[in-house]
């Protein structure tokens, strides 16, 4: 796809905020933007920051990014593939030890005491980046839920070493399952660069793309932008909560940035742009980027993400009855989706009802943000797709 004209990009810009504006009076606020490989289309927002205070909601507004942080995580995985420092195909445990202790969770005695036993094989960087270690979330699958509720294990989003620990739910490679992969992947990169995530993120990541709002840790300018976390109740009502991610003892790699859309669509932008920056600087080599967009998972395909604790996430999955695989570190979508995305696009989202996609074959993304729980929330999912249905329409108008 060539740039678009300025009539074209006027009426995609516009057709993206007319979702935007009119999904914003159903949510307590969105921001939303379009780019393609040159510039921003559209970047506009909605609604409010806190349902309390009515503080309007603005494109520069700071949210917990949640699983949208797994990509930037993943990128710096590949530089360091890049560099050979990294081996994917590797023992995780020869750069992270501590994953040569895992074993593989077979249920519960009658006692309810877990029943543990060695893994078969050992766990890779590949198998991290593409959700097939064997780990899994607590608000996704029983399991694991049930090591939460009767055993103490603490919530992945308390960023701490010990909710680090948990067992595999299968022998490694075996199946595909989302989970806490990243978090773990992230550990890898510490472990070769010797310094934290967010300090690898920093110099590889946002300095060269120029994401001056994202961090793990809110800064003084950041702070006094952050959007309210609101609770969608079982009779539809959103009310303003407490919920801010904790200081974080470790750097989580699968959800624990904070950012703005106006940072992610410098990100994505890098990705449609073979992984060159706006300045032309190289955050990931053009064969990289090609090597990382197709599906690595096999024959495995991505599955519907149950909601076991109904307060943080809905039965979830995106275009059901379409196959959908997994690439470094994203969902693709196996065939052209019904909002126009074509087949082998990227896409993922996050937690709190952020949704992204890229589509390469026509250089185009786009980025959904809100902060709404649960996951897969009617309202703001619905509009996602709507926008993207929207742009799709006057791209090919």
């Amino acid at each position: 796809m060539s740039t678009p004209t300025t009539s074209r990009t006027e009426a995609i810009a516009a057709a993206a905020d007319a979702v935007v504006q009119r999904v914003g009076a159903e949510v307590p606020g969105v921001v939303a933007g379009v780019t393609d490989r040159e510039q921003n289309l559209y970047l506009g927002a909605a609604g409010s920051r806190d349902l309390g205070t009515g503080e309007p909601m603005t494109t520069d507004t700071v949210m917990a990014i949640f699983s949208t942080t797994k990509a930037i995580t993943g990128t710096t995985a590949l530089q360091l593939v890049e560099q050979g420092d990294l081996d994917l195909d590797a023992p995780a445990s020869d750069y992270v030890p501590a994953l040569g202790d895992v074993q593989v969770l077979d249920g519960f005695d009658d006692a309810g005491q877990p029943v543990l036993r060695a893994p078969r094989s050992a766990i890779t960087t590949k198998q991290l980046l593409l959700h097939t270690a064997g780990f899994g979330y607590d608000f996704f699958n029983t399991q694991y839920n049930r090591l939460a509720t009767e055993h103490g294990q603490p919530s992945i989003v308390s960023a701490t070493r010990r909710a680090l620990q948990t067992p595999l739910l299968f022998d490694p490679g075996t199946q595909w399952e989302y989970g806490s992969n990243m978090d773990w992947a992230g550990q890898v990169v510490e472990a070769i660069t010797g310094k934290r995530l967010g300090e690898v993120m920093q110099e590889r990541v946002f300095a060269p793309l120029g994401m001056t709002d994202s961090a793990f840790t809110l800064t003084d300018a950041t702070r006094p932008r952050l959007a309210t976390m609101h609770q969608r109740g079982e009779d539809g009502t959103l009310v303003p909560t407490e919920f801010q991610l904790p200081e974080p003892e470790i750097h989580m790699g699968g959800h624990g940035l904070h950012s703005t859309v106006g940072d992610y669509l410098r990100f994505l932008r890098m990705w449609l742009n073979d992984g060159a920056s706006d300045s032309g600087e190289a955050v990931l080599k053009p064969e990289t980027v090609r090597m990382a967009e197709a599906n690595h998972l096999g024959d495995l395909k991505v599955k519907m993400l149950p909601g076991v604790i109904p307060s943080l996430s809905n039965d979830a999955e995106f275009f059901p009855g379409m196959p959908k695989s997994w690439a470094y570190t994203f969902m693709v979508n196996d065939e052209d989706a019904p909002t126009g995305r074509p087949a082998g696009s990227l896409a993922w989202a996050g937690l709190a009802n952020l949704y992204y996609w890229i589509d390469r074959r026509n250089g185009i993304a786009g980025f959904w943000g809100t902060q709404i729980l649960p996951f897969a929330d009617a309202a703001s999912v619905t509009g996602y797709l709507e926008m993207e249905t929207a742009v799709y329409d006057a791209l090919n108008g």
